[in-house]
């Protein structure tokens, strides 16, 4: 596996899907079908799609043997062994609400779990990416290496989800336990939380039902930073589902403590 070119292929794609989804943000013709049905709302939108179609056409051209699942466009098999995963906006109620906390992720996997990933903020043109020991991003005030905080204490700790409503009782029960123990909780930012804690910012991102679009490239992107993410049973989250991202062991050891009570 060449890196330099996995990761010259993954600029190129978020280029691309920058390109398509910005002339959307904040248009005020701007229209959502809902993927949910009568059940829920589950917006997609013409920026989700353009951007996705745009990935797909530079993986088709730079690296048409690898496979791809996305969230709009399905799985496409490959043959190299690896698969490129794709959230084109992850983030699309907040995309819809007109905050830049939406993200388009990238992610490389091959057959043990992400081993690239690539974050990307189009509005306020930052970019976080890792993998393979390269740790950085890019914004308005210039580059720098990534570092994850390392181990505090929950009692110093700072804890984002997207929801404040978790899917089970138990899983809100749970939450608000490790809630009761940190210093600051606060909600939304769907990705951008994740690039924070990669960034040094904040210390824990706890959520549920997530799919591996929705997890892989933060988990590549935040472990090549120093941090830590798994599942609430402290497993291998890139399959999705509930998920316990820190920024240091003693952070992480003591989210799993309480979360990993739920069955």
């Amino acid at each position: 596996m060449n890196m330099d070119e996995i990761r010259a292929t993954a600029h190129r794609m978020a280029d691309a899907a920058r390109a398509a989804i910005l002339p959307h943000f904040r248009h005020t013709a701007l229209l959502a079908d809902n993927k949910h049905g009568e059940g829920g709302f589950d917006p997609v939108t013409e920026a989700d799609r353009a951007a996705e179609r745009a990935m797909r056409a530079v993986l088709a051209e730079a690296r048409p043997r690898d496979g791809i699942l996305g969230e709009e466009f399905g799985a496409t098999e490959g043959e190299s062994g690896l698969t490129w995963v794709l959230d084109p906006v992850d983030g699309t109620r907040a995309f819809l609400s007109g905050t830049p906390t939406w993200g388009v992720l990238i992610a490389v996997s091959d057959a043990s779990g992400p081993v690239y990933g690539l974050i990307d903020q189009p509005y306020i043109g930052e970019r976080f990416e890792g993998g393979q020991g390269h740790a950085a991003m890019t914004g308005p005030l210039g580059g720098r290496v990534l570092s994850a905080r390392g181990d505090r204490p929950l009692s110093e700790a700072i804890l984002f989800t997207t929801f404040p409503e978790l899917d089970t009782r138990a899983e809100a029960a749970a939450f608000a336990d490790l809630a009761r123990q940190v210093r600051l909780t606060r909600y939304g930012l769907d990705c951008y939380a994740y690039a924070l804690v990669a960034a040094g910012q904040i210390d824990l991102v706890v959520e549920t039902g997530l799919a591996p679009y929705d997890i892989q490239a933060p988990i590549a992107v935040i472990e090549a930073a120093g941090g830590i993410v798994t599942d609430w049973q402290g497993g291998p989250a890139h399959g999705g589902g509930r998920v316990i991202a820190a920024a240091g062991r003693a952070q992480h050891d003591a989210a799993l403590a309480i979360l990993s009570r739920v069955a």
